[in-house]
């Protein structure tokens, strides 16, 4: 018998790993031990094996919006994915452009982005310097992969 088990401390589905993603049917649980049988918040945390704090965010988020679903995840879509159709236009006409010499293309067309903005996109989409191109001609090329 481990020590957690001894102490009474693993709970009943074991001890969940901090950061891990709960399922929802776990979190309707919990949820339904508060409201419906008047378990307190700690002992229900200490059951499913859960922080007090995930479990008092079940209950409001369940209070306020009705379910225990997780919010999505991600931030904004980026500002430079609308202009993907002129950035590979401008690729096609100047190939041998660097990262920096990309960004200033755009700049020139009102859009401002950083190096990395930029460097990320292309790595997102798959365009990547051909560098066997690049060295045995002397010119960089951009490829689609």
């Amino acid at each position: 018998m481990t020590m957690e088990a001894a102490s009474g401390r693993a709970g009943v589905l074991g001890k969940q790993r901090r950061g891990r993603p709960v399922s929802e049917d776990l979190r309707g649980r919990a949820v339904a031990a508060v409201l419906e049988e008047g378990v307190g918040v700690a002992a229900a945390a200490r059951r499913f094996g859960v922080s007090e704090s995930a479990v008092r965010n079940w209950v409001r988020r369940f209070r306020e919006r009705g379910h225990v679903r997780r919010d999505p995840m991600g931030g904004d879509v980026s500002r430079i994915e609308p202009e993907r159709e002129r950035i590979l236009r401008i690729l096609e006409a100047r190939p041998g452009l660097t990262i920096r010499g990309l960004r200033d293309a755009l700049a020139a067309e009102g859009l401002s982005f950083s190096s990395s903005t930029v460097h990320r996109f292309l790595k997102r989409h798959g365009l990547e310097r051909d560098r066997r191109l690049g060295r045995s001609r002397g010119r960089r090329r951009w490829t689609e992969r």
